[in-house]
């Protein structure tokens, strides 16, 4: 979509040095500004300040742009900083009172996508998961995530399904939600939330267990979302859908499909210190000859390293794991 000239003035304004844009916007009628400033804003809140498009607009206006001759600016200070700055006081405070207003108008979602996630997280509290999908809809993947990692897991499960069901959900509703929100953030001056160091491991496996839930095509595409911010991070997850502690919540027929290749000596070593319900669970899935030698490993076996066990319990579980991602892992509880 070919950009208006408005569009086109903020983002060449984002390349320019400060004193060159403020000299530029001096010669601009009070109203101009307005209008710019609107452009300015929303280009901040929807993060398109530093894109191919912006460089390409600035190629229509020079001919040649070096790399070290151009200075970004701060988009979130520009306002006060150096468009406000070519008017006097009384008259700056009103075009930024109508930019606020018109950039309310035309994204309310706008004050929401910059507040920190501290204040998203007071602000959802208590809300309907209906409402928090929304919110979290509009926010960057990586806000979103951060804020449902605080929720607790049954918002977090029945927000997550509320996210992928949304298409009946008229534009009025969602801007009173999106004004609600922002009044909220706005009543909390400067209040946050006080964190507890988090466990990754233990955050990430939330996560899983919640896209574990899922169909497994929407599974794969939140998956891959994941893939794309961070290669690693996505690696972990996979894992984390299936892990040695859920034996007890898989389904018979899975858990027999997935020992029938492994040997006495494996379940042995990885059944080593386990308590009552793992062991009961898998003996209660292996035949008669093979709980025999399981008894014989365990008696001759000296005491193994932690490493081995967790090797070995590793083996069993890969097996699981490979169902899982065919989607063919059937679980009783979790």
């Amino acid at each position: 979509m070919a950009l208006t000239g408005r569009e086109k003035a903020a983002l060449l304004l984002t390349n320019l040095d400060k004193a060159t844009a403020s000299e530029l916007l001096k010669g601009l009628a009070p109203d101009d500004m307005e209008q710019i400033g609107i452009e300015l804003a929303r280009l901040h809140t929807t993060g398109r300040g530093r894109t191919d498009e912006a460089l390409s607009v600035v190629q229509e206006f020079v001919e040649i742009l070096k790399d070290n001759r151009a200075q970004s600016i701060n988009l979130k200070n520009f306002l006060n900083d150096v468009l406000l700055s070519s008017v006097e006081k009384e008259k700056a405070e009103q075009i930024k009172n109508r930019i606020k207003k018109a950039t309310e108008k035309r994204d309310p979602f706008a004050e929401i996508r910059l507040a920190e996630t501290n204040q998203l997280v007071l602000a959802l509290e208590d809300e309907h998961p209906q409402a928090i999908a929304v919110i979290l809809s509009e926010l960057p993947w990586k806000k979103s995530q951060e804020v449902l990692s605080f929720l607790n897991e049954d918002v977090r499960k029945k927000t997550i399904c509320k996210m992928t069901s949304q298409g009946g959900l008229g534009a009025i509703v969602a801007e009173r939600i999106a004004s609600t929100i922002s009044a909220k953030l706005r009543a909390f001056e400067g209040e946050t939330l006080i964190q507890k160091p988090v466990n990754k491991q233990e955050s990430l496996r939330k996560v899983a267990i919640m896209l574990n839930g899922m169909e497994k095509e929407l599974r794969e595409q939140l998956i891959e979302e994941i893939k794309r911010q961070d290669e690693e991070t996505a690696s972990i997850v996979r894992k984390l859908m299936v892990t040695w502690e859920d034996i007890p919540s898989i389904a018979d027929r899975s858990l027999q499909e997935a020992l029938r290749n492994v040997d006495a000596k494996t379940l042995a070593l990885a059944l080593f210190g386990e308590g009552e319900q793992i062991t009961q669970k898998i003996r209660s899935n292996i035949s008669e000859r093979l709980g025999a030698s399981l008894d014989e490993e365990a008696s001759l076996m000296q005491e193994p390293l932690p490493k081995e066990v967790l090797v070995a319990r590793e083996q069993i579980v890969k097996p699981l794991r490979e169902a899982n991602e065919e989607d063919k892992l059937r679980f009783v509880q979790r």
